[in-house]
């Protein structure tokens, strides 16, 4: 059998709301269909309401004192609830942090199309690492790698303005700094 690897898309979460009988208190306090107050009033009075006209008591805030509750179509709510959770994962841009890794004898041409996707991630609101792999001999002139970064950062800093998340620091073999846009 084939495993699939791919990535399904998240269901938004929505909050779990008790309706009707699931409600578990003696008193509530209790809103029409259009967010108005009615009052407070036992459980089973606002149920009997909420079934006159033909509608669910839905508990909006269960933390107060007492818990809210709302007489409305619960199908409607739902789907106005899933409607928001939807639209604020659309917006919602997790910031990752992209690599552009460079080397000590880099061309002028190579380095002006790193700075070309670090422009790009850093204006999509990502961060960029910054990082130079030291080999052989290099590793005795470390000054040359931390030379490239500057002259890369100073590169980058003239389209989009940028500022050191982390200064740029030697690792073993390898010259690490993490940029951001200011």
């Amino acid at each position: 059998m084939r495993i699939s690897r791919k990535k399904r898309p998240d269901k938004p979460t929505i909050p779990h709301f008790n309706k009707n009988e699931l409600i578990q208190v003696p008193e509530v306090r209790v809103l029409d269909n259009l967010g108005n107050h009615v009052g407070v009033m036992k459980f089973a009075d606002a149920l009997k309401l909420a079934h006159e006209k033909e509608m669910d008591l839905v508990e909006i805030n269960p933390k107060g004192v007492p818990p809210v509750c709302q007489i409305i179509e619960f199908v409607k709510f739902k789907y106005q609830k899933e409607k928001e959770a939807k639209k604020q994962k659309a917006n919602a841009h997790v910031s990752e942090t992209k690599g552009v890794r460079l080397s000590v004898n880099i061309g002028d041409h190579d380095l002006e199309i790193r700075k070309n996707q670090a422009v790009e991630f850093l204006n999509r609101g990502d961060k960029v690492k910054l990082e130079i792999i030291l080999r052989g001999r290099e590793n005795a002139k470390p000054n040359l790698g931390f030379d490239v970064l500057r002259r890369f950062f100073l590169l980058v800093n003239t389209t989009v303005l940028v500022k050191y998340e982390q200064e740029l620091s030697r690792q073993g073999n390898k010259i690490i700094g993490i940029i951001t846009k200011k």
